[in-house]
């Protein structure tokens, strides 16, 4: 690593050796891609949704191929937040990169337990998901409407005082803007978005869907351009309003040039998901390249390459 080039990201207090992250959901707990590559080198691992009681997920077809990306249905399948504090956090946090737990709920009351649970832990952040288009109950059921999504942060935040808190947005809510200022002034430490688009699929030969659940989320390549200007409309309408938090970039990054995109658009880090399931080196390939790309172009911190500067 050149000395002189400094990748390191600071979000709310939390420093991540460089941008790039792994998105929950795609990534396990850490332990599948251990084995693989060298896992320390990531700025950060976000978790598999978690949720206050263990889930078992939907039914049925839950991954589905499509034209550049894929459907997922899988509907929040975790072991429960306790399972996951005795048996996992102890690997994950000794992997190296910053922990980010991804906190799910049916309601309220259980996102308010998690968050209580989570607090007293050595975690180093808190994602908000709720934005999950895959459960009847919960997830992007408050991310749709500012004021459902204001107050239940305000809660959360209420519930994990000692943890910075990222929330995690939908691309389904139709004011998205509105809805991100809510969670801002909610108490957000900073937002990430975004999480997968509401989609379906149809077996021509059944001539039923494919999905139990009828609907599915879409993420990959295929969503990239519309998360980027999404990332860069809120980037704009958080600077215009005054409430700026730090944005971590999400949707369809696959590679080096996927990020810089993103770092460009006003992102402080992004997350990469679908794309380890084609390329596990993925992520590892995106930070050579970022380095490699700022020393040619003899920039010292990340903070120059945003083209709004």
């Amino acid at each position: 690593m050149n000395e002189n080039i400094d990748l390191s990201v600071n979000i709310s207090g939390v420093i991540l050796k460089n941008p790039v992250i792994a998105a929950s959901g795609t990534f396990g707990y850490g332990r599948e891609y251990s084995d693989i590559f060298d896992v320390s080198r990531l700025g950060g691992i976000c978790t598999k949704a978690l949720t206050l009681f263990p889930r078992s997920g939907n039914s049925g077809m839950r991954i589905w191929e499509t034209t550049g990306g894929i459907l997922n249905s899988i509907g929040l399948e975790n072991p429960g937040i306790p399972t996951f504090l005795e048996k996992e956090l102890p690997f994950l946090t000794g992997l190296g990169p910053a922990v980010i737990a991804n906190l799910s709920g049916s309601d309220a009351d259980e996102y308010i337990k998690g968050a209580s649970l989570l607090n007293e832990t050595c975690i180093d952040m808190i994602e908000l998901n709720i934005s999950c288009p895959n459960v009847k109950k919960g997830g992007m059921a408050f991310g749709l409407d500012a004021q459902t999504a204001g107050s239940l942060v305000s809660e959360v935040r209420r519930a994990c005082a000692d943890k910075p808190l990222i929330v995690k947005l939908s691309p389904n809510a139709p004011f998205l803007s509105s809805v991100a200022l809510a969670c801002v002034n909610a108490g957000a430490d900073a937002l990430s978005l975004v999480n997968t688009f509401k989609a379906m699929a149809i077996d021509t030969g059944s001539r039923k869907p494919v999905f139990d659940n009828i609907t599915a989320g879409l993420s990959g390549p295929a969503v990239k351009p519309i998360a980027l200007r999404m990332v860069w409309e809120l980037f704009s309408d958080l600077k215009n309003a005054n409430a700026q938090v730090p944005v971590i970039g999400i949707g369809g990054i696959s590679n080096f040039n996927d990020a810089l995109e993103f770092l460009m658009a006003g992102a402080c880090a992004v997350q990469t998901g679908s794309a380890v399931f084609s390329n596990p080196h993925a992520m590892i390939e995106i930070i050579d390249c970022l380095q490699n790309y700022m020393k040619n172009n003899k920039i010292k911190s990340l903070s120059e390459i945003s083209i709004r500067n």
